[in-house]
């Protein structure tokens, strides 16, 4: 992966290899300064330490080698809860707690590995052999709905169809605190945090536009049912959004007032599930629709949060 980033006055005097680590996830810190001292990621051209405390416009600039794919990323038997599967494409309900595709330190057990698997000629669908055949992503800790394309045509034609914003995504979620109103929109541009590059924030300069709709289907003391809808895919799009707006999502441990963070959660992790997943078959072009019943945790929390009334 090339890497290019131009510090800012937000950035400086952080040390160069918290810089490097965490712009990348795929980029530890022993990884970053590894890469800094062979030289291949340079400081305005020229070779620094690991400790180096950044400059407002210094120019960070180098390449993060692929770790061996081959070795790498091997099948494995997973219990994938296929929803729809056909010659095109498969249509999963994501458990919580597993990750989509490997990364450093994380080669086994993830999404990509099952399917590997499971339709073994996958391996070849996608230009990047992480993601043979993903077409989106969800967060480990989220569950639900995911499309998966088993043909490089099919991965084309859904990856142009989220591109265009033709695909229908319907989320719940549990979030903290209760509205005034029964519904609205949320429109908030969405980059990455100016320090902390693997999380995400409200960026009004340098981010791009983001829009959540939602509406309150259930209210409790301390919290409410939402459906969500994105217009947009934005990386933590729904929880940077209700972050925002003072109602994060209960379970979430990054997006989250500091004075809560360090708190035991009622909730595993966040509660935030892809319910409803409409789209175009790639083939057929007839139009599919798709739901996914609520996890058992996320139904323990619900009902937790209802004892509490």
């Amino acid at each position: 992966m090339k890497l290019t980033i131009i510090i800012d006055e937000d950035l400086k005097d952080t040390r160069l290899d918290t810089i490097i680590s965490n712009f990348s996830t795929d980029c530890s810190r022993n990884r970053a300064v590894r890469l800094v001292n062979t030289g291949d990621i340079r400081v305005n051209h020229q070779r620094k330490k690991p400790g180096y405390r950044v400059r407002t416009g210094d120019t960070i600039s180098g390449q993060i080698p692929d770790p061996d794919i081959d070795t790498a990323i091997l099948p494995e038997k997973l219990d994938l809860d296929m929803i729809f599967e056909d010659d095109h494409i498969m249509v999963i309900n994501k458990n919580p707690g597993m990750v989509v595709h490997p990364g450093p330190g994380n080669f086994s057990g993830t999404l990509v590995n099952g399917l590997l698997f499971h339709v073994p000629n996958i391996k070849h669908v996608g230009e990047d052999p992480f993601r043979p055949g993903i077409v989106h992503r969800l967060d480990k800790d989220t569950s639900g709905l995911m499309v998966i394309a088993k043909t490089r045509a099919a991965l084309h034609f859904l990856q142009k169809e989220f591109q265009q914003r033709r695909v229908e995504k319907k989320y719940l979620a549990l979030v903290s605190g209760n509205f005034s109103d029964v519904r609205g929109e949320i429109n908030l541009p969405i980059g990455r945090h100016p320090v902390k590059r693997k999380i995400m924030a409200i960026r009004h300069e340098q981010g791009k536009s983001a829009t959540t709709c939602w509406k309150v289907k259930k209210t409790f003391k301390t919290a409410c049912l939402v459906e969500a809808v994105l217009k947009t895919g934005r990386t933590h799009q729904i929880r940077v959004h209700f972050y925002a707006l003072g109602h994060p999502l209960i379970g979430d441990l990054i997006y989250q007032p500091r004075r809560y963070r360090k708190k035991k959660s009622v909730a595993p992790r966040q509660m935030l599930h892809s319910w409803q997943l409409g789209f175009r078959h790639p083939y057929s072009g007839r139009k599919m629709g798709f739901e996914a019943e609520l996890p058992a945790d996320f139904l323990q929390v619900q009902t937790l949060l209802e004892s509490f009334q």
